[in-house]
């Protein structure tokens, strides 16, 4: 088991980290199985997505929020980011990804992300090999 840290710098941001996931990896010398990543905080989550064009994370934040803003639901948890809980659930904390010879097996253009919700700070992502 490894833990990976992952910064973000916005209150809601998708933070791709792919090449830390694949360079642990490589460090571990395991050659095929499946990484297990999972977040260990309940404003932040964890997907795969295009990595590609820009336009997609912004585009995925830009929904989330006109779902579910922070501001006019009505919402009672006095922090006020009873949003990024929600957002973080919708989500979920983790992703699996098969790998073969040491190599993860992302798509072309699928990438690895961090979304941040209630940032932006140092989030903790458990690493598991198998």
């Amino acid at each position: 088991m490894y833990t990976l840290k992952v910064r973000s710098h916005q209150r809601e941001e998708l933070v791709e980290f792919t090449d830390e996931v694949q360079k642990k990896l490589h460090e571990t010398g395991a050659k095929e199985g499946v990484v297990v990543l999972y977040v260990q905080h309940t404003t932040a989550g964890l997907t795969v997505n295009e990595n590609a064009d820009p336009d997609v994370p912004r585009d995925m934040l830009h929904a989330l929020r006109t779902l579910i803003p922070q501001h006019g639901m009505g919402f009672h948890h006095g922090e006020e980011n009873s949003d990024a809980h929600i957002k973080a659930s919708l989500v979920g904390p983790s992703v699996t990804i098969p790998f073969a010879d040491g190599k993860l097996l992302l798509g072309r253009w699928q990438g690895i992300f961090l979304c941040e919700f209630d940032g932006g700070r140092e989030r903790k992502v458990v690493m598991i090999v198998r």
